[in-house]
């Protein structure tokens, strides 16, 4: 495992990339998408030589949030969070080794950089994407069912050519999945009749950069959304307009343009612990804490914002204040245009109860994503799903969908990747976390613990009783004695 991987452009052969032998003998995983999720899974995969296993995209090609790819931007967790380093640092897919491929080790030894850039960490996962042939992009997944006589999964496909149109179908059988279908830009209700709208610029920001041209040189723009992906824009649009000139306005529904918890003791909610902690709560009490955790997630850089404010006073330095609205604690009631040209939004200040007409140019909708729906993927399976009180899948500690007995009585399971915020919390979409969960992932398919995975990775204690039996007794704190009567 510590020798170098392959140049990109003649990967290895590799045993899970070969069709099995025997038409009937079923896969051992079948991945559904290739996301940072799925694409840190089939590289911890790779070394695991009896695991036959393939991962199908529809996309050409791995891309990560194309759009927000703006100069200077930097991926909000340490380099670590790599597609592997967390669950095997001596992986050949880590983020140091993909530097010493490109002759950048003592660069980015001097460079002193904890985070990087997100180009760069787009860069780092289209090289690994590159080097494994267990990928096959241009694939469409059509459909997921189970096969009671074979006891498998048939996973459906249909094979794209260069222009994504149909070029073949296909089917194969498989023991496991995992689901890395991803997140998609959301649009809240109001605004969706933008989205429409000809001849008027409004885009989500997950595709600002193609259309950044056409919103620096529209008159008045607005950037509806209070995170971190609305800070950024905001700060590239003001960056690049004319002092006194800027035209500017930024709204969220926010109190505060917050910024994001990132004390050390807030990131151990971003841990194998906390996980853990979170799944063994109630479903209502799971639902409760997640909505208060949003500044754990939602909120904005403080290196960020601190950009912004750096960039609004030195446009103040010859007299004079610039041309830029930034009004937290707003929402959009409704939208539409006016005429073909502009803009009509209609907000409301949530603690003023007071109500305004804003006229724009252009909108940029860094109104966030949201988790694929799972059910149009899994139609096929529906009969043979448990859901909770609120209809939503329910996934068990190790990221598995809980099915029918009949299909985990023969050992097969459907696996999620960033699909179980509502059972794992805040953590399911973290970089921070996607090796450890695929290793989870891994060594709960496999039966052997080819990723040995600490017990413990957090200094808080979350629950009265967490990690009493995982800590040796010389290092044990004092015992909490539970309470046996009424308080």
């Amino acid at each position: 495992m510590n020798t170098p991987p392959p140049h990109p452009n003649t990967p290895s052969p590799h045993p899970n990339t070969l069709s099995p032998t025997d038409a009937d003998t079923p896969r051992d995983l079948v991945g559904i998408g290739v996301g940072p999720c799925n694409l840190s899974l089939a590289a911890l995969a790779h070394p695991l030589t009896e695991l036959d296993a393939v991962f199908y995209e529809q996309r050409p090609a791995f891309a990560w949030h194309p759009g927000l790819l703006l100069d200077g931007a930097r991926v909000q967790v340490p380099f670590l969070a790599d597609l592997v380093t967390l669950a095997d640092p001596t992986n050949p897919w880590t983020f140091l080794n993909y530097l010493r491929t490109r002759d950048r080790l003592f660069p980015f030894y001097f460079a002193e950089r904890f985070h990087i850039e997100r180009a760069e960490y787009d860069a780092y996962c289209r090289w690994v994407a590159d080097s494994l042939p267990a990928l096959h992009f241009h694939h469409q997944i059509d459909a997921v069912r189970w096969n009671p006589e074979r006891d498998t999964f048939e996973v459906d496909y249909t094979q794209l050519d260069a222009d994504g149109e149909a070029e073949a179908l296909g089917r194969t059988h498989t023991r496991n999945i995992v689901l890395g279908i991803g997140t998609e830009p959301h649009v809240p209700d109001p605004l969706r009749p933008l989205v429409d709208a000809p001849g008027v610029p409004v885009v989500h920001a997950s595709d600002y950069l193609r259309h950044r041209t056409a919103l620096l040189t529209a008159d008045h723009v607005t950037v509806v959304g209070s995170g971190q992906s609305g800070a950024e824009v905001f700060l590239d649009l003001l960056r690049h307009r004319p002092t006194g000139r800027e035209r500017l306005h930024w709204i969220g529904r926010t109190e505060a343009f917050a910024p994001m918890e990132y004390s050390k003791l807030g990131l151990e909610h971003f841990t194998p612990d906390h996980t853990r902690y979170f799944h063994a709560l109630p479903e209502a009490a799971r639902d409760r804490l997640l909505a208060a955790q949003w500044q754990l997630h939602k909120g904005i850089d403080a290196t960020t914002l601190a950009a912004i404010h750096d960039e609004l006073y030195r446009r103040t330095l010859h007299g004079g204040w610039p041309d830029a609205v930034l009004t937290p604690g707003v929402r959009v009631r409704t939208a539409g245009r006016i005429a073909t040209t502009r803009i009509e939004l209609h907000l409301e200040h949530i603690q003023q109860n007071t109500r305004a007409r804003l006229t724009t140019d252009a909108v940029v909708l860094a109104t966030g994503h949201r988790e694929r729906p799972l059910d149009r993927i899994l139609a096929g399976l529906d009969p043979y799903l448990r859901r909770d009180n609120a209809e939503r899948p329910r996934v068990d500690a190790d990221f598995r969908l809980v099915l029918d007995p009949r299909i985990t009585a023969a050992g097969c399971h459907v696996y999620v990747q960033n699909a179980e915020r509502h059972t794992h919390g805040v953590g399911a979409p973290d970089l921070g976390l996607a090796a450890w969960r695929s290793a989870t992932v891994l060594n709960t398919l496999t039966g052997k613990e080819h990723y040995p995975l600490p017990q413990r990775t957090a200094f808080t204690t979350f629950g009265l009783e967490d990690h009493r039996s995982q800590i040796p007794p010389t290092r044990r704190p004092a015992e909490l004695t539970p309470l046996t009567d009424g308080i």
